[in-house]
């Protein structure tokens, strides 16, 4: 439900800040369900870098240092006003 008011309020959220901040495991399943329900829904790829900063306001979330955080894109999704 958090997850869900999150988009609803217009705020983006990736698969991994939906895991990490709300513990929502299947992301791609909720926004089905939302736009089942009439929502439009809106995405976007961002970088896990612009993710992990967005949660890192919330939780600390420490990549491995190996790992290309710039280049590995994730999908955001958002409700349309």
């Amino acid at each position: 439900l958090a997850a869900k008011e999150h988009m609803i309020s217009g705020a983006p959220l990736t698969r991994l800040e939906a895991l990490v901040l709300f513990g929502v495991s299947n992301l791609p399943e909720l926004v089905y369900e939302m736009r089942q329900q009439g929502m439009m829904m809106k995405s976007r790829k961002v970088s896990y870098a612009a993710a992990m900063v967005r949660i890192n306001k919330h939780a600390n979330l420490t990549p491995p240092p190996n790992l290309p955080i710039r280049e590995i894109m994730l999908t955001e999704y958002w409700v349309a006003s």
